[in-house]
């Protein structure tokens, strides 16, 4: 009888504990990151940017395509490759390669370059003709683990409310191999078959994303720092059903091949 009241006594003061103390701890700690997440998130705006072309005599004459974001001296845009326009008729309408700037109706167009190129990867690095940005750090990918809390933003309607960021949050739910398909066979080469035959890691996240957040940054949620691009999201059905019936299915390029397109090129990568 003493030993099952002792049990009794015992498993009281457990659930007492679990009641006065640790529920509390975790309510606290909830808030806690759910305020370090705010505080992120209002660093990382200013750093955010859409990608598309401009021109004067289109109506509209802004087209928005994807996402980017400021990194280094700020005079440099990291994006997805198939974000940007195959072709662009500058000669003929004076359409130009275009990274907005701003917030709603308040969008600034300035005029952009692209100064290096990774189809394999699906990365492109873009310079402003004008005007800095604050930029992001850049994390290690590398150290990115299963489960892993993250968070992205950018624009996954596009401009249709005008220049208005997001912030969709998740896991890593996996870290995966995949191999970036080619539009068309005509561009087969030796070189591009053995990569073909060399698949690469991708973070496979639990989260949504839409077209428009291609080229998102993947961030640390308290810490901002960049770890990923969105480039790609898992469809079921067609694609205009994406936007009615998200998979929930993500996938971001580890970070660490950006550092790399970077350093090759000689652009600083405002790297940790």
């Amino acid at each position: 009888m003493q030993e099952c009241m002792g049990n009794s006594s015992l498993g009281e003061r457990q659930r007492v504990w679990q009641l006065f103390v640790v529920a509390p701890l975790m309510i606290i700690a909830a808030f806690a990151h759910a305020g370090s997440l705010s505080e992120t998130i209002k660093k990382i705006k200013p750093s955010i940017v859409g990608i598309g072309t401009y021109q004067a005599t289109r109506q509209p004459p802004a087209q928005l395509s994807g996402t980017g974001f400021a990194i280094g001296e700020g005079r440099h845009v990291i994006t997805n490759a198939h974000v940007l326009p195959e072709v662009i008729d500058s000669k003929g309408k004076g359409e130009r390669l275009t990274v907005f700037v701003g917030r709603g109706e308040k969008v600034d167009a300035v005029p952009a370059r692209t100064v290096a190129l990774d189809p394999e990867y699906d990365l492109a690095v873009l310079e402003l003709e004008r005007r800095t940005l604050p930029s992001l750090t850049l994390g290690n990918s590398s150290a990115v683990q299963e489960g892993r809390a993250i968070a992205f933003t950018g624009f996954p309607i596009g401009s249709v409310l005008g220049l208005h960021p997001v912030t969709h949050t998740g896991t890593v739910s996996a870290v995966t191999p995949i191999v970036t398909p080619l539009p068309n066979a005509g561009r087969l080469n030796p070189k591009l078959i053995r990569r073909l035959r060399r698949p690469y890691d991708v973070f496979q996240l639990d989260a949504t994303a839409y077209p428009g957040n291609s080229g998102s940054p993947v961030f640390d949620p308290q810490s901002g720092e960049v770890l990923g691009v969105i480039n790609k999201v898992f469809v079921q059905g067609t694609k205009e059903a994406v936007l009615e019936n998200p998979s929930g299915i993500t996938y971001a390029i580890p970070i660490d091949y950006a550092k790399a397109l970077l350093r090759k090129k000689g652009i600083a990568t405002g790297a940790r």
